[in-house]
Order: C-alpha cells, then sequence, then structure tokens
C-alpha cells in the first residue's frame, strides 16, 4: 500500500486501475483543469504544529479579519447584514431537525418534513404564488434552475436574461446552459428584454435589480406571454414585503437567494434558493416538494409529493440534478418569517429604505458625486464619485468602514462607482460616517455633478 497518504485505503494498483479505466495517464492529468497552483495551495502555517500550537497559529491568521459588525457596514450586492433573533438558530438547530439522511420514509420524519412544508408555505404566501419547492441550493443555481424549466414547459431552447440581474447568477447560467445546448441572450436592460420575447423560453429579471433599481415585472410578464414564453423574476425576498409581489405581477416563477430570512452571510454560503411557481408548473419544479394528506386515520402528516425518490437517482429522468434541499437554511427562513410576521418583515423593508434614500440624498448634494439608477431604487443603489470605487473603497476600510461593492470588478465601463446598501441595521450614526468620510476625499475642488 502506497504510504503517500496512510488514510486512503487505496493502494497504488488501485488508482492505476481507476485511471485506466476512465483513460487517465495520471491524478495531475484528471485535475489538468484545476490551475496547478490551485491544486496544492499553501496555508501559510509553519509544518509540523502540535494541535495546540496549529490552533494558536489559526486563531493569530483568523484575529486579522475584521467581522462586519466592527464597523460601518453597506456592502451588499446579492447578500446582506441583518438581524437575525435569537430565537432563529436556537430553533433551527434543535436535533429534531438536524439529520443527514433524506425524509423518504415519511413515518420517521414528519418533524423535518412539516418544517420544510412551513417554509414552501411561507415562501408562496410571500411571494403570491401559487406553490414554493422545497428549496435550492442558492440564488444563482434557483436562477439556472428556472431556465431549464422554461426550456421543458415552452420546448423552446433560447432565453433571455437582462444585464440588471446578478453578474454571479448570470455566470452560473451560461455554465448550465452549455451540456443542454440552451442558448442564452444577454440584454442591455428591460426594454431590450421585452423585445427579445419572440421565439424565447423565458424572459429573465430581476426586482429589484442587481443595481437596486425597481423594474416593471407586469411588462416583462406581459410580453413573455405574449410570445409564448415564461416570465421569470429573480427577487431580493425582504422586498416583496413592500412591494407587489411577483405571482401579482404575472410572473411564472419566482427565484431568489433566501440569505436575508435569517440567514448569516457566513463569507458566501451556504445559503438557500427560493423557487415559487404557478400550480400548472409544479410537476416541473425542480427539487423536494413536501405536500400535507391524510393517513388512512385521518392523521394529518407530511410526504415528499410529486416527485419519487426513482427520479433523483436516475439522473435522466430528472428535472433536474439538485436532488436535496438545503433543509437546515430552509427552516431558518420559515422561523425567521414566522417570528416576524407581515408587520415585522415590513417594517424590516421599510427602515432598509428609508436609511437608503437618506444616505442617497446626502451623498448626491456632494460636487462630483451622483446617485446613477436609472430610476427608483429599493435599499440599494449606485454612487458615482470622481474617484475609482476600488481606491475609494480602500481608502475607507482604513478608517473601518465598508462603503460597498465597487462595480468596475463586473463592468469596467462603470470603475468610478460605488453599489451601497442599507439594512435594518444602518445606523444614522453609520450614515454619517459614510458621507464624512466619501466627504473627505472627494474634496470641494471636485468637478461638480447632477444630483438624483
Amino acid at each position: 500500500m502506497s504510504q503517500r497518504n496512510p488514510y486512503s485505503p487505496h493502494t497504488d494498483a488501485d488508482r492505476a486501475a481507476m485511471l485506466a479505466a476512465i483513460g487517465a495517464a495520471s491524478v495531475d492529468e484528471l485535475l489538468g483543469v484545476i490551475p496547478v497552483h490551485a491544486r496544492r495551495p499553501r496555508l501559510g502555517a509553519p509544518a509540523g504544529l502540535a494541535e495546540l500550537d496549529l490552533f494558536a497559529e489559526l486563531s493569530r491568521i483568523a484575529s486579522q479579519d475584521r467581522p462586519a459588525g466592527s464597523g460601518p457596514f453597506f456592502l451588499g450586492a446579492g447578500v446582506y447584514r441583518r438581524y437575525i433573533p435569537a430565537a432563529v438558530p436556537l430553533l433551527a438547530a434543535r436535533g429534531e431537525f438536524l439529520t443527514a439522511y433524506t425524509p423518504y420514509q415519511p413515518e420517521v420524519s414528519q418533524g423535518t418534513l412539516q418544517a420544510i412544508w412551513e417554509y414552501q408555505s411561507l415562501v408562496a404566501d410571500l411571494l403570491a404564488m401559487d406553490v414554493s419547492n422545497a428549496s435550492l441550493y442558492d440564488g444563482s443555481t434557483a436562477v439556472a434552475e428556472a431556465a431549464l424549466l422554461a426550456v421543458r414547459a415552452t420546448g423552446r431552447h433560447r432565453v433571455v436574461v437582462s444585464h440588471d440581474v446578478h453578474p454571479h447568477h448570470r455566470a452560473i447560467l451560461r455554465t448550465y446552459s452549455r451540456g443542454p445546448d440552451i442558448e442564452i441572450v444577454e440584454v442591455p436592460d428591460t426594454k431590450a428584454l421585452i423585445a427579445a420575447a419572440p421565439g424565447s423560453a423565458g424572459l429573465i429579471t430581476a426586482n429589484p435589480s442587481f443595481f437596486g433599481t425597481l423594474v416593471d415585472m407586469r411588462a416583462v410578464s406581459e410580453a413573455a406571454h405574449a410570445a409564448g414564453a415564461l416570465a421569470i423574476a429573480s427577487i431580493e425576498p425582504v422586498s416583496c414585503a413592500l412591494l407587489e409581489p411577483p405571482g401579482a405581477c404575472g410572473i411564472d416563477v419566482a427565484v431568489g437567494d433566501g440569505q436575508p430570512l435569517g440567514i448569516p452571510m457566513t463569507f458566501g454560503g451556504p445559503y438557500v434558493g427560493i423557487m415559487a411557481t404557478t400550480s400548472v408548473l409544479v410537476r416541473q419544479m425542480p427539487g423536494r416538494i413536501v405536500g400535507a394528506t391524510q393517513d388512512s386515520n385521518g392523521t394529518r402528516g407530511f410526504v415528499n409529493t410529486l416527485q419519487t425518490r426513482e427520479q433523483h437517482i436516475r439522473r435522466e429522468k430528472a428535472t433536474s440534478n439538485i436532488c436535496t434541499n438545503e433543509a437546515v437554511y430552509a427552516i431558518h427562513a420559515a422561523v425567521y418569517l414566522a417570528l416576524l410576521g407581515p408587520h415585522g418583515l415590513r417594517s424590516v423593508a421599510a427602515r432598509s429604505v428609508a436609511q437608503a434614500h437618506a444616505l442617497a440624498a446626502r451623498l448626491a448634494a456632494f460636487p462630483g458625486c451622483r446617485v446613477t439608477n436609472d430610476g427608483d431604487f429599493f435599499s440599494e443603489f449606485t454612487l458615482a464619485t470622481p474617484l475609482h470605487a476600488t481606491e475609494l473603497r480602500d481608502a475607507l476600510l482604513a478608517d473601518d468602514i465598508t462603503a460597498g461593492y465597487p462595480l468596475g470588478h463586473d463592468f469596467p465601463e462603470r470603475k468610478n462607482e460605488l453599489l451601497i446598501a442599507c439594512t435594518e441595521l444602518t445606523t444614522d450614526d453609520d450614515i454619517t460616517a459614510l458621507v464624512e468620510g466619501i466627504r473627505a476625499r472627494v474634496g470641494a475642488g471636485a468637478p461638480a455633478g447632477a444630483s438624483r
């Protein structure tokens, strides 16, 4: 047996046989698509440390991180710092929900199944849609799965997506489309999206957009339906407490990321993907669906429904290769929604909007600064300044202010713009700190710019 990995039971002969079976000469050839520098990353810790010393070294490294709550925080771009009531993790982490086993046997899984059913019911109610599945992986996979659903439902193979949709979601959509040979057409805005409707399987928009701007979902749905296509909307769930929900606007498939619903930011994941549809599309939905029923004695119970276990195993017959759900975080979202209720969630959304608009008004008054949204915005907006946005962000970080997301990362032509988000945790002092920080760096001598 090889000693290169003492924790693996496979011998050199075993590995050679496996490589021969798949036609690879070596493990390095098998991993050829992974850049060489990324295959064995150096972690920076000295070799041969005892556990106690290693723990101390990792603690030293971790101490260099700055928690989001350590200073004014305006970073959003799809992941938001929101208040999570203490009851959310306490209830969601109860032992009844913590199992690694898929609840195919309802007789031993009623607690988990009911919790997931409650999640589905709350999401469907929030979005004004007929039915929700029991969650997908995250917002990006939900967008991609919605595109596949549209192709199945219409028999067409072209999906049109607006640049207003999160750039990471569009990237995942392009990746998903390669295998089934789906044509993805990206257009600059809602007007172009509507114009491209004829012959399409689906139109994908976002409301609010990636830039925080409010989008007319009703116009998108009307254009899609007139062309025989599906209308797909990527939404931010908290916004639905104030805005007209997608179901009321004629949207066929509503998707999004459930992270704002009681789920911590956790360095970018894991999260939970939201998908809700009209009832006519329920059999096209990917992932898991839990239904309520009665047994032979009339006792209420919960089961996985509409999809057999075999569908999740036989990939070629499945609606998706996503055969599970993010159950733990779906339960977090359900507990969060149940605790806040409609009035509490509306208060969270309203506070976020008020703080964002108050901040935007103060920043737009500076010479050389302007809000660049091409319409009304929700709780996130784009700000153009005379400075390179990345340099401005880095300078503000020195003052412990996380100013926002430089748009130049994804939109090179907008290198002087920051995407700035506010939530219910944004205080008046936070706003003043950012205003004064930008004022100090923009200066009174900058060229005048139009305010919003």
